[in-house]
């Protein structure tokens, strides 16, 4: 499975222009979440950078406290699948999952990613303080005047709200289901997709 984590020039501006580039050592870990549809397929691309102490699959975004699975699939709760990566800034910065995170979603999709349609698929980046919202704020801007797609971007940038742990079964489910989490990502579709809008890893 090829994850995709090429570093895009817009970024590293970024990065090298933003405090977070350069934490000191010793600094406490941070999180940052993520939704880019089926949170299975989030998971691995986060999961084993170096700095990334945990994955958690869950949901997030919406009104209805502790949703189950059923629930939230049935998108009546304004939740949606969401990652929360818990990190070390000493070794990873956030710019790095920035890009990370656009190159493992369709920001060209609304409510939706790749075969999953609804709401609680959508894209988005939950900020956990100011300056995550301006780099990721930054991001999307860049992104947007690169003219790399000919649509609008329709990821959402929000503040980061109460995370829900998904069931039990859902974490690390690329690792406790292996073939029916590759059958599930290539019959929907997502890394064919993928490689349309970033081409290759």
């Amino acid at each position: 499975m090829k994850i995709r984590t090429v570093t895009t020039l817009a970024s590293l501006v970024l990065l090298l222009s933003s405090p977070a580039a350069f934490p000191a050592a010793g600094a406490a870990p941070q999180k940052a979440t993520f939704a880019g549809g089926c949170f299975w397929c989030m998971v691995p691309a986060f999961d084993g950078l170096d700095g990334v102490k945990s994955v958690v699959s869950g949901y997030t975004g919406g009104l209805r406290p502790n949703p189950t699975y059923a629930e939230v699939s049935s998108g009546k709760t304004g939740h949606a699948e969401a990652v929360e990566i818990t990190y070390d800034p000493a070794v990873i910065n956030y710019s790095r999952l920035l890009d990370v995170f656009w190159r493992n979603i369709d920001p060209t999709a609304k409510d939706r990613q790749f075969c999953d349609v609804g709401t609680q698929y959508r894209s988005a980046i939950f900020y956990h303080d100011e300056e995550q919202k301006r780099l990721a704020e930054a991001s999307k801007r860049a992104l947007e005047q690169s003219k790399r797609f000919p649509g609008p971007i329709y990821t959402e940038i929000a503040p980061a709200a109460a995370f829900y742990r998904a069931e039990e079964y859902h974490q690390d489910y690329y690792r406790k289901n292996p073939v029916r989490y590759k059958y599930y990502r290539f019959s929907c579709g997502r890394d064919r997709r993928l490689e349309e809008l970033w081409g290759g890893p």
